[in-house]
């Protein structure tokens, strides 16, 4: 399941949806991110995306993480639009039979979203706006994947 929404989500009712859908389940693994409140006096985060685009991409990161690992399906929910500090702004949950497989797949889908998920983000502070590109920490993170296909855990 993949949404990229306004609205907010309730962690409660996604985690119900994959104990619902999951087979010979062992382990439930999820990751909520939210939106930093920063030091540098953050307002709000605008985050922008191409429909179609963007559910595209991020799809292709689902379709390679359930063939990699045995895991169910995945849920993950993108928030666009304005959004306060604190708020949730993703969540990403794996069920599956073993808790590395859940840790592993949750782990990846996360790393590939903040790296090649089409979503543009702009920080608006009380000293100005800035658009946001990728961390140099973020896409060595996301780079182990690739450079060790076999790579089931974090090194």
């Amino acid at each position: 399941m993949l949404s990229i929404q306004e609205e907010d989500f309730d962690i409660a009712t996604e985690y119900a949806a994959l104990l619902e859908s999951a087979s010979n389940t062992g382990a439930i693994v999820t990751f909520v991110g939210l939106v930093r409140d920063t030091e540098q006096g953050l307002k709000h985060m605008l985050l922008e995306h191409y429909p179609g685009m963007t559910e595209n991409v991020i799809q292709q990161i689902i379709d390679t993480a359930t063939q990699r690992w045995n895991i169910d399906e995945p849920r993950v929910i993108h928030r666009v639009g304005e959004l306060q500090p604190t708020e949730q702004i993703v969540f990403v949950g794996i069920s599956s039979t073993h808790r590395s497989d859940a840790y592993a797949a949750c782990e990846y889908l996360m790393d590939q979203l903040k790296t090649r998920a089409t979503l543009w983000k702009k920080e608006v502070t009380t000293d100005g706006e800035q658009w946001l590109d990728s961390k140099p920490s973020d896409i060595k993170r996301a780079s182990r994947w690739n450079e060790n296909p076999k790579l089931t855990t974090p090194s």
